[in-house]
Order: structure tokens, then sequence, then C-alpha cells
């Protein structure tokens, strides 16, 4: 079995215990990893209800980042809700429990108590402020690390279909003020604030100040695109493969609808 993102960020963490950057890098990776939740009965509804242990250290529940891994722990199948780890720390955080990842199955295991799924929780619902800015010029961008480079990259990613594309630029106000522009372009109809957190999240886990980098959105057919696509760096978007008929929604599918722990 080849090993998965998580367990790959799990690995570099622990081979750098005293860098944040690879601590960041996989939670990070925890937030936006598709995880699958232990169940004590099968969902009902947008309730769920999960199994919940306590090792001596308060209580927790149970993911994994393969179904495999789950029924390998389990030792058969057993009812579980898939959801994002970013949806799973909220539901926890309110309910002040903990988490454990990939429990002895994978050399991605790993405890998170209730103060860390918080701490996640809340790292991961940071959005970003709404400023106006008015720009003078647009240029190839600068200075700014690989780290968050290739953070960006790895979001962008995993946006499928929310945008045709997007720009990162050098910029200078009328004010004078330098900053950078994460330009996106041909946004779908709601998803800028998806796309402005994804941006926001890859500084933050960059562990890059906040300040460092704005997210604008552009039509194709703006005159400033033309511009940015001469001096930015550009990042594609995938983009979804044709549907013949929707498949019925399971819960947490629905960002906007999360399940309910019962």
């Amino acid at each position: 079995m080849t090993d998965t993102a998580l367990d790959q960020a799990h690995a570099a963490m622990e081979a750098a215990p005293d860098e944040d950057a690879a601590r960041l890098r996989f939670f990070e990776r925890l937030g936006d990893a598709e995880l699958f939740l232990l169940l004590e009965s099968e969902a009902e509804g947008d309730q769920v209800t999960p199994q919940v242990f306590d090792p001596g250290a308060g209580p927790l529940v149970l993911v994994f980042d393969r179904e495999e891994r789950l029924a390998a722990f389990v030792g058969a199948e057993a009812p579980y809700a898939a959801l994002s780890g970013r949806v799973i720390a909220g539901l926890l955080a309110e309910q002040g429990l903990g988490l454990g990842l990939n429990l002895d199955v994978a050399p991605s295991s790993f405890l998170l108590d209730a103060d860390g799924v918080r701490w996640l929780a809340q790292t991961l619902s940071h959005g970003p402020d709404e400023i106006e800015a008015r720009l003078a010029e647009v240029s190839a961008p600068t200075g700014l690390p690989d780290v968050l480079i290739s953070a960006l990259d790895t979001k962008l990613a995993t946006a499928t279909g929310l945008a045709h594309m997007a720009y990162l630029v050098g910029t200078t106000d009328t004010d004078g003020a330098r900053g950078h522009l994460l330009a996106v372009i041909g946004a779908a109809p709601g998803a800028e604030d998806a796309l402005a957190r994804a941006a926001a999240e890859a500084l933050t886990f960059s562990g890059i100040e906040a300040g460092a980098m704005d997210v604008g959105f552009f039509d194709a057919s703006d005159p400033v695109t033309a511009r940015l696509a001469r001096v930015g760096l550009r990042f594609d978007l995938p983009q979804p493969a044709p549907t013949s008929a929707p498949a019925p929604s399971a819960p947490g599918s629905d960002p906007d609808r999360p399940p309910k722990l019962r």
C-alpha cells in the first residue's frame, strides 16, 4: 500500500521535530484530507454518532485517511462518515473531543487532544479580511518563499471547478505601497469565499504573515487580466469531468450543511 499525503507529511514532521514549518504542513494536510470517521451506527439523515474512546487522556474519536485502514483497525466493515478534516475539527471542537488518526494501522498514527483540536478548528476558521486597493502597477512576484508557492499550488490543485486559473503577481498601489496579489480568474459564482480562505490557509500553514498577499477576483475579459498573464506566476485549477447525473449526497458532502454529532 502506497503512502498517503498524510503519511508523507507526518514523516516529514517526525524527521524535523523542531521545525514549525513541517508541523504546520502536517496540520494543513490534516485539514484538507478526506477522513473516514468511525461511527457507532449508520448515519440517520444529517445526524452522525461517532464511537468515542477514552484511552486516559480524554475522550476522542477515530478517523482514518483510507477506508481499508478503518476496516483493518476494526477487523471488519464498520459504519463511517466521510468528511473533510476541517469539518471534523469544527464538529469535535464544539463537543470538546480529541482525535485519533490512523491509530495502529499506518505510519501516520497520531493523537490530537481536545485543546489541539480546538486550535486546529480555530486556525482553519480564520478567513481573510476584505480590503479595497487601487493598483497602479503589477509586476513579477519577488521575495516570496518557495514554501508559500508550494502551499498555494497544493491548495489550488484541490479547488476543482472553483475557477479557471490564478496569477500570483507583485503589486504597487496608488499610495506607493508594495505587496503581492493572488489574482483569481473566472471564479465560479459563490466560490470567492472558499478560494480566499484557501489562500489564507496557505499563508497560515506556511508560517507567513497574513499581510504578505492579497486575493482579488477578475473576469477573463477584464483589461487587467492580460497584464496579469504577462508578468504573473500562473496556477491552473483542475476542472471537473462531465457527469451524466448527480449522485445522492452523503452526510457532510455539503460544506454549508455539515452533519451534527449526536
